[in-house]
């Protein structure tokens, strides 16, 4: 079972969408105008897949 709510963006701040799949354990949430991506377990908080275009990680 799949629940979609609406959300806001983390990386641009436009609407998003977030899917929660009951059978796996996944939350994914998504946008369409800066094509940002995240899959985590909602078990483990662990994440899966990201994409976020835009926000780079500081090198060491």
């Amino acid at each position: 079972m799949q629940i979609t709510q609406k959300v806001y963006c983390p990386n641009c701040g436009s609407s998003a969408q977030k899917i929660y799949c009951q059978n796996t354990h996944l939350t994914q949430t998504q946008c369409p105008v800066c094509d940002y991506l995240m899959i985590s377990c909602s078990r483990t908080g662990r994440v899966v897949e990201a994409y976020a275009p835009g926000i780079y990680a500081p090198s060491a």
